[in-house]
Order: C-alpha cells, then sequence, then structure tokens
C-alpha cells in the first residue's frame, strides 16, 4: 500500500512529498494536469520560506535561478524600506517565477525517491479500516477509472479542491467582490513609454501594473470590470486589450499572451484542515487576494509544518495530538493571512475613504515599531505557536546562527529531524536517536549567541519546543513532541 498519496503537483504538493520522503515515507503525488501550464501567479519566497529553503539545503538552487530583493511594498503596495536587524539571517526574499520553483521542488522530490504521475484526475474518495484492503486507509478513484489506496491522503488541490468537496469540509469566508486580470504577453509599444503610463496611473489605481519585459514578455495586471459570473473560464486577450484602455488610456498594444487569467478578492478557509486520515494543504485550505505575496508561501510553510508530523504518524512514533497540531498550529496563521489581505485590498481601494486610510498607513508605516510589526507578518518572521509559557523563543522558529564549531545552524537540519543543542554537556536524546540529532555548542555565551540559553529542543520545522537546562523538562518535551524511547 501507497503510504502517502499527495493529490496536486504544485508547490506545496512537492515540498510535502519530499519531506515526507526524508522520513522514508512512500508517497505518490497525483497532479491532474498532463504538463505545468508555466502560469506564475507566485513571483517568489519571502523570508520566511528562505529560511525553509535553507532548511533543507535547497536555498543555492533558488540563488542560482533567483534574484534576492529587499523591497518595501509589501503591505498594501506602501513603499516603504524594509527595518533594520530582523530576527533571521536571511533578511530577504527571492524573486522566482512559480514554474522555477515547481522545477527545483519536484527536482528535489524525485530525488529522493518520490513518484510523480500527470494526467491523474481525483474524481472520488473513501475512507475504511477495511481489513480485507490492509487495514485503515483511504481510497481514490481516478477518472480514468483507476483506484489507489494509501494509508493517508493529503489534498494539495488548490482553491477548488476536489478533495476538500469531497470530504464534504466546509469553507465559509466572503465572496468575491473585485476582480483582476492577470497574464503575460507581448507588446508593441515603448517601454519609456509604458513606465511613464503606469507611474501616473498608479498614482490611484494600485491594482495596476505593467512589468519592464523579460524576454520580449510583460506581466500585466488590470482590475476587471466586474466579477465574472463564470470564475473558471479564462480571459481572452480582448478583455485585457479593453481594460487596460479602460484603465490606462491605451493598451500599449499587447499580443501573443503566453497565458492569461483572472483572480478575485474571496477569502475562505476550511473548517477543518484534517478528516481522519485525510488532510488539507495550501490553497485547498484557504484562498485570499494574493496581496502581499502571501498565498504561495503559506502552503509552503503549512507543508513544512506538516511534513514530519505525517511521516511520524506513518512510521508509528507520533505521540497522540501531533498530527492534530497540524489544524490547531496553522488554521489561525492562515485565519491572519485571511485577515490582512482583506485589509490590504481596502487600501488598494480607489474610492476617497481608501485613499485617506493609505495616506494614514503610509504616515504609520514611517514609524520603524509599525513597519517592523507589518514586515514580519508578511514574511511570516512573526509567526509562534502556543506550546505554552516558557522562554522567549518558545514557539518561534530558531533563526539559522552560528555554532561555536563555526557550523551554521541550518546546515544541520537538512535531514528533517528534531535537533538537540547542548551547551551544558548534561543532556541527552538518547532514547530518540533515531529522531532526534543531539549536538554539543560549544560556542560563547550561549547556544548560538544566545546568552540565556544553554540547550534548545528544535522540531524538525526549527520550531523551538523546548529551551533551559532541566533534564526533565526536557524529557517531558521529547516525549510531547518525538514520542515513546526506543526500547
Amino acid at each position: 500500500m501507497i503510504d502517502v498519496i499527495v493529490v496536486g503537483g504544485g508547490p506545496t504538493g512537492l515540498l510535502l512529498a519530499a519531506e515526507l520522503r526524508l522520513h522514508d515515507v512512500r508517497v505518490v503525488v497525483l497532479e491532474k494536469l498532463a504538463a505545468p501550464t508555466g502560469e506564475s501567479r507566485g513571483q517568489g519566497l519571502h523570508a520566511r520560506s528562505v529560511e525553509v529553503m535553507d532548511q533543507r539545503g535547497l536555498l543555492d538552487r533558488f540563488l542560482a535561478v533567483s534574484e534576492k530583493f529587499q523591497v518595501g511594498g509589501l503591505f498594501g503596495g506602501i513603499a516603504t524600506a524594509w527595518p533594520d536587524g530582523l530576527d533571521t539571517a536571511h533578511p530577504f526574499g527571492v524573486a522566482t517565477p512559480q514554474p522555477v520553483t515547481e522545477r527545483i521542488l519536484e527536482e528535489r522530490a524525485v530525488e529522493l525517491g518520490a513518484e510523480i504521475r500527470r494526467g491523474c484526475e481525483v474524481v472520488a474518495l473513501s475512507q475504511s479500516d477495511d481489513e480485507d484492503e490492509g487495514g485503515a486507509g483511504v481510497t481514490v478513484g481516478l477518472a480514468d477509472g483507476t483506484r489507489l489506496r494509501s494509508r493517508y491522503l493529503v489534498g494539495c488541490d488548490g482553491g477548488r479542491s476536489t478533495v476538500r468537496k469531497l470530504l464534504g469540509v466546509g469553507f465559509p469566508g466572503e465572496p468575491a467582490t473585485v476582480e483582476t486580470l492577470l497574464g503575460e504577453m507581448e507588446v508593441t509599444e515603448d517601454p519609456e513609454k509604458i513606465a511613464a503610463v503606469v507611474g501616473e496611473v498608479r498614482r490611484t489605481q494600485l491594482r495596476f501594473g505593467v512589468s519592464p519585459a523579460v524576454n520580449g514578455v510583460c506581466r500585466v495586471v488590470v482590475p476587471a470590470d466586474g466579477v465574472s459570473e463564470d470564475r473558471t473560464a479564462p480571459p481572452v486577450l480582448e478583455d485585457f486589450k479593453q481594460r487596460l484602455r479602460a484603465v490606462a488610456g491605451t493598451d500599449f498594444g499587447v499580443h501573443s499572451p503566453r497565458w492569461m487569467s483572472r483572480f478575485g478578492d474571496a477569502t475562505r478557509q476550511a473548517e477543518r484542515y484534517r478528516v481522519g486520515r485525510a488532510l488539507l494543504v495550501g490553497d485547498a485550505a484557504h484562498i485570499h487576494p494574493p496581496t502581499g505575496g502571501q498565498g504561495l508561501n503559506l502552503g509552503v510553510q503549512d507543508a513544512f509544518n506538516l511534513g514530519w508530523k505525517l511521516a511520524a504518524a506513518v512510521r508509528g512514533w507520533a505521540p497522540d495530538g501531533l498530527l492534530d497540531s497540524y489544524h490547531t498550529e496553522r488554521h489561525p496563521v492562515g485565519a491572519a493571512v485571511l485577515a490582512n489581505t482583506r485589509a490590504q485590498i481596502t487600501l488598494l481601494g480607489t474610492d476617497p475613504g481608501a485613499t485617506a486610510l493609505r495616506e494614514l498607513f503610509t504616515k504609520l508605516m514611517g514609524f520603524d515599531e509599525v513597519n517592523r510589526y507589518m514586515t514580519g507578518m508578511i514574511t511570516a518572521l512573526d509567526v509562534r505557536y502556543d506550546f505554552g509559557e516558557g522562554h522567549a523563543l518558545l514557539g518561534r522558529r530558531m533563526p539559522d546562527v552560528e555554532l561555536g564549531d563555526g557550523r551554521r545552524l541550518y546546515s544541520l537540519t537538512h535531514e528533517g529531524r528534531g535537533l538537540l543543542l547542548d551547551r551544558t554537556g548534561r543532556l541527552s536524546a538518547a532514547g530518540w536517536a533515531d529522531r532526534v540529532d543531539h549536538v554539543a555548542d560549544t560556542g560563547e555565551g550561549g547556544v548560538g549567541g544566545y546568552r540565556d540559553l544553554p540547550a534548545v529542543l528544535l522540531r524538525p520545522d526549527g520550531h523551538v519546543a523546548w529551551a533551559g537546562e532541566d533534564p526533565h523538562e526536557l524529557r517531558d518535551r521529547l516525549l510531547r513532541w518525538f514520542g515513546a524511547p526506543l526500547g
């Protein structure tokens, strides 16, 4: 039997597959499309996702084909420089077109042994404890009549998720009130004229843009006339021309589109991220406007949270409640992103109230504390899970730090295991050696330079599960997050 079926071969599903393979979980990715579309809705990785890629040794692959960015405008299009001294060794994002991100993650998943099956559309799903079929599991039916069975199933199949619908999970929220056309196409207009027109239009309409041409192709974003009755129907080139003329006074001579799509500002979130042995990740669990560029990043970080937990369930060492903690931890994070994108859509409005509000926020963003708060929110550097009371780092992700022997922390996390960093010389994780690495950090002044931190236990996703020096407290946390010891 397959251990895990992942439905959906986008960045979220591919990263999840790679995470599962780090723990020798047999995973099959089912992707409905026979080939990648080439569409690039996601344009890059924010700082926390950059950390995620570095934690798994993938950052160099992204930097080889991407440009770093550290620009303002992350919140509501308000152009403010990033604050200095962010709590990360990676105070930047990387501009990577989504097809490139998918290629890198697919290569990694396949290298690790994941199986990618394209042209496989899931149309049916059921869960059972049928011993005749090998015990508890999930059975999926494909459009070609094939049936597959796995121990677990994860829906990473987008905002119109078939998995979510088959599970009967509610998807409450707010419908779209505005819609935007997005596509890549060639233009005949002079680049200087385009830049001048775009600069003038964006003084009042921030949902508009024509990016500089790359290999002769521009990225065009323009408000639609209204919300389409058929949201599944892609726009045509004439739609872009009409809206460009209406908003900018010219269609820039757009022609030869590579792809065209539409998106709205609907915000919806799944009521549950887990139903038995099936789970929802990424856009299958939440949809929201793309303001702030958070969508792809939120899905990748969902997968990073779930991967090791689901692997623990498959491998048999997951403590009670570990798999449920995926919903407990990530549902509030998703809700917070929905809330901030709603606020940003309001700021992007063109009515007098929105204009006044944007002027006020522009002034507020000039305060360092406000800018720091907004940047941490959009980049997900400020995410902290509720692990109870304790050290200030408890529940937060540990930034990449230099250890006493000169190694970097993230160089020790490539295998997706837990990590005990210890300066006391008195602690042990011997009973969990198959799941947790124990590393002595001989640096001055505490673990990684944190002077009040004699030892720290990290989960495989890099979040701090415990900090201190009491061996009894450490054992409790090892039991909570890594299950019963060997023997």
